[in-house]
């Protein structure tokens, strides 16, 4: 039934590419789609990546300093690329690859969603069908957040769509390694907690500060509505 997961994980690329494209024609309401984005991201982190690792590795302290640890790499790779550069084109090009770097972190992580599903249908149908169910889910809304990010570092569309694309294939191509591989669950749940403090980095201080530097009731309620609704999912999946 492994297979099976493959023809799935190309739906997969549907939604990520739906999501994306939603964040690419919103222009100037880019920033109110990336206040319910830095909900979705926050969240994703909270209730989806960190009790996974924590449920692999099965060693909370261990997971809470590599949890901590993403965070503060995401942080000194940020600050390097920017601080490194006083003038104001060099800066551009210093925030570009900071947007870089944040694509690569959720392309990565839709990777290890396609991985999940793979190995969920090598477990058997019933566990595949639910993983496939919460990938699918939050794809739509990881391609939402590829463009915000990127976009919110600077506006060069070309290049969130380049990055829509790599997030879009990233599941379809990580279902294809889940149904020829035997990974290791326990190597993965480490992984997965690098990317959780990541991601809290991302919605922390770079999505929602965005969002919320001209606050509005309605960005508000995005937010919260990002944050709940992934939280919705993420307890659906595992009841």
């Amino acid at each position: 039934m492994t297979w099976i997961g493959i023809p799935l994980a190309g739906l997969t690329v549907v939604s990520t590419l739906l999501g994306g494209t939603l964040a690419l024609r919103a222009g100037r309401e880019i920033q109110t789609l990336i206040a319910l984005s830095g909900g979705i991201v926050v969240a994703v982190a909270l209730f989806d990546v960190l009790p996974e690792a924590m449920e692999t590795v099965g060693d909370p302290r261990r997971v809470a300093a590599l949890v901590g640890a993403g965070f503060l790499a995401f942080f000194l790779a940020e600050r390097l690329l920017v601080l490194h550069h006083r003038d104001e084109p060099e800066q551009a090009k210093a925030h570009h690859r900071v947007g870089a770097l944040g694509a690569a972190g959720l392309s990565a992580h839709s990777f290890l969603d396609g991985l999940a599903i793979g190995l969920a249908f090598g477990l058997n149908a019933g566990t595949g069908l639910l993983v496939f169910t919460a990938v699918i889910a939050h794809d739509f809304a990881d391609g939402l957040n590829t463009v915000s990010f990127v976009l919110r570092q600077g506006d060069d569309r070309r290049r969130a769509r380049r990055w829509l694309r790599i997030d879009a294939a990233a599941p379809l191509a990580g279902a294809v390694v889940g149904t020829v591989l035997n990974t290791s669950e326990y190597a993965l749940g480490h992984l997965l907690s690098v990317y959780a403090g990541v991601f809290l980095f991302l919605g922390a201080t770079d999505l929602l500060p965005e969002a919320h530097a001209h606050p509005s009731w309605r960005r508000v309620g995005l937010t919260v509505l990002g944050f709940v609704a992934t939280f919705g999912i993420a307890w659906a999946a595992t009841h």
